[in-house]
C-alpha cells in the first residue's frame, strides 16, 4: 500500500508515492512525458522487499504543482529530483526512468554522479527514433482535452499508447484514472497542465543526451521493448560502447513502453539490483 506524500521546493509543491519499505536503500522511480507516478504500482511491490521505493510526480503532471510553461524543462526536473533526494535525506538512490523519466535519469545521474548507486532506463536512450519522435508530437500536441467518462479516457490510450492495446480493460480503468479529474462542468479533464503540450507543436533544437550519458559512473540497465519505435537497436549498442557496465534486455511483443511487470522485465530488473 503506498502512501501519498508531499514536499515544497522553492515554492513549488511536489508530489510523490512512498511505497515503502522503511530502512531499506533508495529507489526512486520517474514516469514519462504524460504519465504520473502511479506508473509504477505494479512494480513497486516487487521492489520493496529490497528498497525503499518511491515514485515521482514530475512539476506539471499528477499531483505536484503546475509552473510557467518555459520552466518545464528536463534541466528543471533533475533540479527537482536533487532537491527532493536533499528534502528525503537521501545521499544514493537508484533510479527508474521511463522515457522522459529516463531522460531525467540520465541528466541526473551525469550531473551527480555521486549520488546514484545504479540507474534503469526502460525504452529510452540518449537519442529517440524519428518515428517515435513523429507519433507523440501527432497526438500529445493535439489531445483532446475533456471526455465524458472513464471509458473514452480508456479508449483515448489504447489508440495512442501501443503498449497499452493488449491490456485487459479493468487493468487499464485502473491505470489511467490517475491520469485525469473532475472538471467543472462535470467531465473529466487532464491533469498535467496544458502548457507542457504546446512546445510538442514546435520543433525545438535538442540537448545532445550523449554528453551526460559519457558521464555516467554506475551500472546501466536498458530495458527495451521489441516493437519501441522510440528506442532503436542501433542507440542500444552504441550505449554499451560509450560507457561500461550497460546491460540490456528485450521485452518481445510489446511498444513504446514496457510496463516493467512483463516476465522479461521483471527478470532483467530482480537480477541487476540482485533481488533474490
Amino acid at each position: 500500500m503506498s502512501v501519498s506524500k508531499f514536499i515544497t521546493l522553492n515554492g513549488l509543491r511536489l508530489h510523490y508515492l512512498d511505497h515503502g519499505t522503511e530502512g531499506k536503500p533508495p529507489l526512486i522511480c520517474i514516469h514519462g512525458l504524460t504519465s504520473n507516478a502511479h506508473a509504477f504500482d505494479a512494480l513497486a511491490p516487487h521492489l520493496s522487499s529490497r528498497f525503499h521505493v518511491r515514485s515521482v510526480d514530475v512539476r506539471g503532471r499528477g499531483d505536484s504543482g503546475w509552473t510557467p510553461g518555459a520552466e518545464y524543462t528536463p534541466q528543471n526536473y533533475a533540479t527537482d529530483l536533487a532537491g527532493m533526494l536533499d528534502e528525503l535525506k537521501i545521499e544514493r538512490a537508484t533510479l527508474i526512468g521511463t522515457s522522459m523519466g529516463g531522460m531525467i535519469s540520465i541528466l541526473f545521474a551525469g550531473g551527480y554522479p555521486h549520488r546514484v548507486e545504479k540507474v534503469i532506463l526502460n525504452d529510452i536512450g540518449p537519442d529517440i527514433d524519428p518515428v517515435g519522435i513523429a507519433r507523440i508530437q501527432s497526438y500529445v500536441g493535439e489531445a483532446q482535452s475533456e471526455f465524458n467518462n472513464m471509458n473514452e479516457v480508456a479508449a483515448y490510450y489504447r489508440e495512442h499508447y501501443p503498449a497499452m492495446r493488449k491490456m485487459p480493460e479493468a487493468a487499464l480503468l485502473e491505470n489511467v484514472q490517475w491520469s485525469v479529474k473532475p472538471s467543472d462542468n462535470g467531465k473529466l479533464t487532464w491533469k498535467m497542465d496544458p502548457q507542457i503540450r504546446r512546445p510538442m507543436r514546435t520543433a525545438a533544437r535538442p540537448m545532445d543526451m550523449w554528453v551526460p550519458f559519457a558521464r555516467i559512473e554506475v551500472p546501466v540497465l536498458v530495458i527495451r521493448g521489441a516493437d519501441s519505435d522510440i528506442l532503436a537497436p542501433r542507440t542500444v549498442e552504441r550505449m554499451k560502447t560509450v560507457i561500461r557496465g550497460v546491460e540490456s534486455v528485450e521485452v518481445p511483443g510489446v511498444g513504446h513502453a514496457p510496463s516493467l511487470v512483463e516476465p522479461e522485465s521483471l527478470a532483467a530488473i530482480r537480477k541487476f539490483l540482485a533481488i533474490g
